[in-house]
């Protein structure tokens, strides 16, 4: 089962090797990661989405997050209320007769196009997991010619 955890970390060099090695060296595989500053520039907050088999798996992983040194808190989302989202940008195949078509597409997610050329229009969406997946199956049908997603960001509600 994936779990989705946050880590207020140091923002120093290294602390993001540390951090993933911490995963790595124990054999645990990272199915997400996002990073960044926050407020204070001093410090980062990491969303890290793991696959845990079972809640000793998940205890053991922030036991030994908390051991390091630069972290600060972490935080496992399993059990309490939080808002995710993803961010893609998908370059698709596009004729201006395709206007309406993604509109009504729009309609129904968040995103926009954010930049047309020739044959090709550049899609923005944000999401959680499910939404991202929907939409993508209607980006399907125009032709997906590139795509780059965001690792789950998450915050407590």
């Amino acid at each position: 089962m994936k779990h989705t955890i946050s880590v207020l970390v140091e923002n120093k060099f290294g602390v993001l090797a540390r951090v993933a090695g911490l995963f790595s060296a124990r054999g645990y595989n990272i199915a997400s990661l996002a990073v960044s500053e926050t407020l204070d520039p001093k410090i980062s907050y990491m969303t890290i989405v793991v696959d845990a088999k079972d809640e000793k798996v998940l205890e053991q992983i922030n036991k030994q997050l908390n051991k390091l040194i630069d972290v600060i808190t972490v935080t496992d989302f399993t059990k309490k209320g939080y808002i995710d989202r993803e961010l893609i940008l998908a370059k698709i195949n596009y004729t201006p007769k395709d206007k309406t078509k993604l509109d009504a597409i729009f309609n129904k997610f968040v995103g926009k196009i954010v930049l047309r050329k020739d044959d090709t229009a550049i899609i923005e969406a944000v999401g959680d997991q499910q939404q991202i997946k929907l939409l993508l199956e209607e980006l399907n049908k125009f032709g997906i010619k590139e795509l780059v997603k965001t690792g789950k960001l998450a915050i407590s509600n």
